[in-house]
This record gives C-alpha cells, structure tokens and sequence, in this order.
C-alpha cells in the first residue's frame, strides 16, 4: 500500500521538482547525452553490450560516491577475478569521472529514474545479480523490484547524518519496511550500527567496517603538462594556499586571505578547485577584477606569466593536484553547509583548515579537532589568522598531518572489509 501511494505521487513530485531540474541541467551542461538512460532507454548497442553480463550494479550518485564504488569494485575484482559491474551515476560529473576512472570490466550509464515502469525496464536490460547502493541510496521501486526477483542489494558505507535520521525516524512508517529488505548494511562506525537498527534495519545484516571515504587510496601521478607547469610555476620552494572543492563565495575569501598574505609572502600561490567545475569563468572573470592572474589547469603550461592563481578545471583529479599545497581549506563548509571530505588532503600529507560547517563529516571533524588535526575557522579574519601561522610554521604543519593520520588509520581496509563481507552474503543468498 505504502509503495502504492509512492509511485501514485511519483509524477506529481516530478512535476513539483522539474523546473529546479530542468534548470541545473541547462547551468551544468551535459545532461542530453545518454538522457534516455533515465527513463530506462537504452540504445540496442548498449543493450548488446550488457547482454548475459549478469553484472553486479553498483549505484552512486555523484563524484564522491563514485571514488568510493570504484575502490569497492576494485576490492571485489580481486576477490573475483571475472567479475563485471555495471556502475550507474545520476549526476553529469559523477558520469564524466565513471567514464573518465572505470577500467574496462566496468560499464557505466545513468541511473534510471525510480518509477515502477522505468526500473521494471532497466532490471530487464541490466538483469544484475545483485546490486551495491553506494552511502544513502535506497529508492524503494529498485530495493521492491530487486527483492521480487530474488536479487541481493547492499547498502556500502552507508551515510547517516543526523539530520536524515530525524526525518527517517519521523516517516519510520514508510522506510522501515525498505530497511528490513536490505541484505547487508556496512556501515562506519559501531554507532552507527545501533543508529541503523533503530531505524527498522536487521541488526544481524549491520556491520560496522569503517568509512571507504577514509580509506587512503594508493598514490597516482598527475599527467606530464601538469607536472611540467607544476616544476616551472610551483617548484619545491613556493608556498601554495589551496581551495579544495569550493562553493560560491569561497572563493573570494580565499583571495581576501591571499591578498592579505602576499606582503609576508611574496611568493604565495592561490589555487581554486570548485565544486562545480562550470563555475570557473565566473570565478576566473572574479579574480580578475581584482588584478589577479589567473590561469585554467588545463591550459596551465602554454601560460607566459607566472599566475597569482591556477583553477583546477578538470573533474577527478582533486586527489593529485592535493600534492602541490602547502595548507588546504575545505571548501562547503564558510559560505555553505555540509562540508566536503577532508580526507584526500590529509592523504597527500596536508594540514587542513575548514570552517564551521562540517556536517556532513560531522564524527570526523570532531576528531580531527579533538585531536590537533585540523584547524577548524569561524570567518575570513580567523582564516587569515591561521593560514598566517601555518604557513610560518613548517613543525606546526607537520604535527598536523601527523594527528590527522592517525584519526583515519582506523579506516584503512575499510573497502576490502566490505567486499569480503559482500562475497560472503552472496555465497549464501
């Protein structure tokens, strides 16, 4: 009854939602190719490829899910050598670095919107023999129809933040049921495990494994150009200030901070990786209105002049640039809420700076700051303050990264914990 009442309010929602919808597709570009994806669509040379593939489907919504589907699918291959995945995104970016990161055993497509006539087609067409969500995606057409044909799903790292729970316990009615058909939950902590089985979950289907966002990946190599820029612009000796995955506003901040710095440190560089990777002519044209040079990452080694400012114009490689800062500041968390993962930047061995609104890291933050891992800012003025002492303090950098590493050394593994245990359920389902 209760699905009932979901997929009869489903077009009513869809209209409600289209033309905040229809807009982010026009601003963000892209959402043309492959459109027919999310209406269960799929060309007959795609349907040739994914014939008897009886894939596992992985499914994750944006950029930060799929690094994390991509390291379980990894974890997962070496357990199964033939293994073939289907991973499915539902943001443009999340596809162009699916696209751009998976290996061959991977195919990727956009996720079907979740309507019963629209999942029913895409089971038909992918016909998985179980399927991943990755952090927060349950949509209940795909967990019913996935349980009506006997199909496994699992929901890895599975996110909860506070402000979720609220709302699931408040409409517990409606999401226990969808819960209780989950096979297997992994989730990150031994919290979160009691947080889940209140919320209508098995409890012997829980298992806390640690956070794959915080499992450090192994090192990689930015392309020879950047390099090159990065030997001639950067050196060994400059110091950079760094903006990692920056929301509008950050950005002139972060040039607030660097102007006000350039006295003390006449070789300071500023580089900004927003979010939105669409954002950069407008950030661009912001810096200079300043009289700030600014120059695209792609374009970084045909420039004549030194910049003041290098924007990171290229979706996937956050990680990698993350090797050339001297401090970083987390972006999404000053001018918006939420946060982003600190953790790529603790990994290339940096000390981190974020501002006060950290939810959707809430746990780590807190250990972080606990722990003399990071310096949490409440404003520009305080931002300045401490990027100052930090960039004098060379011993002070070090015991940073040093503390911080040691709050996510518990994480390590988290993504081969999970395979194992995803390999064990599906000997036995």
């Amino acid at each position: 009854m209760i699905r009932f009442i979901y997929n009869l309010l489903w077009p009513i929602g869809l209209l409600l939602f289209l033309p905040s919808y229809l807009a982010k597709m026009l601003r963000r570009g892209g959402y043309r190719k492959n459109f027919g994806q999310r209406l269960g669509f799929y060309s007959s040379k795609c349907r040739k490829q994914l014939h008897g593939k009886n894939p596992t489907w992985i499914h994750a919504v944006s950029v930060g899910e799929v690094v994390i589907a991509l390291k379980l699918a990894e974890q997962l291959r070496a357990l199964q050598p033939n293994l073939k995945c289907i991973l499915t995104t539902t943001t443009t970016t999340g596809y162009a670095l699916a696209q751009k990161a998976a290996p061959e055993w991977i195919d990727v497509l956009y996720a079907p919107l979740d309507f019963w006539p629209i999942m029913r087609r895409a089971f038909r067409v992918i016909a998985p023999q179980r399927i991943i969500l990755i952090e927060a995606e349950v949509w209940p057409n795909l967990v019913a129809r996935a349980r009506s044909q006997t199909i496994p799903v699992v929901l890895a790292n599975a996110r909860l933040s506070h402000r979720s729970e609220r709302r699931f316990r408040r409409f517990n009615f409606f999401v226990a049921p969808i819960f209780r058909r989950l096979d297997l939950i992994c989730v990150p902590t031994d919290d979160d495990v009691e947080r889940w089985k209140h919320l209508g979950a098995i409890r012997s289907r829980i298992h806390a494994v640690g956070n794959i966002k915080y499992d450090i990946s192994k090192p990689t190599h930015l392309p020879p150009e950047a390099q090159r820029f990065i030997e001639t612009a950067i050196g060994a000796t400059r110091l950079v200030l760094f903006g990692g995955s920056t929301h509008r506003g950050e950005e002139n901040i972060l040039a607030d901070v660097f102007c006000a710095l350039r006295a003390e440190f006449p070789e300071l560089l500023l580089v900004l990786a927003p979010r939105h990777v669409e954002r950069i002519k407008e950030i661009k044209g912001e810096l200079g209105g300043r009289n700030l040079r600014a120059v695209r990452s792609s374009a970084a080694e045909t420039s004549v002049e030194l910049p003041d400012c290098l924007l990171i114009d290229t979706t996937g490689d956050l990680p990698l640039w993350y090797n050339i800062a001297t401090i970083v500041f987390i972006g999404k968390s000053l001018t918006a809420h939420g946060g982003q993962n600190p953790v790529e930047a603790i990994s290339a061995r940096k000390p981190v700076i974020f501002g006060p609104h950290m939810e959707n890291f809430a746990s780590l933050a807190k250990q972080l700051i606990e722990n003399d891992g990071a310096v949490c800012v409440e404003n520009s003025q305080h931002l300045i303050e401490e990027a100052r002492r930090l960039l004098r303090d060379p011993a002070e950098r070090e015991k940073l990264v040093t503390n911080a590493l040691g709050v996510i050394l518990p994480h390590r593994e988290a993504a081969a914990r999970t395979a194992a245990l995803i390999e064990r359920m599906s000997a036995y389902h």
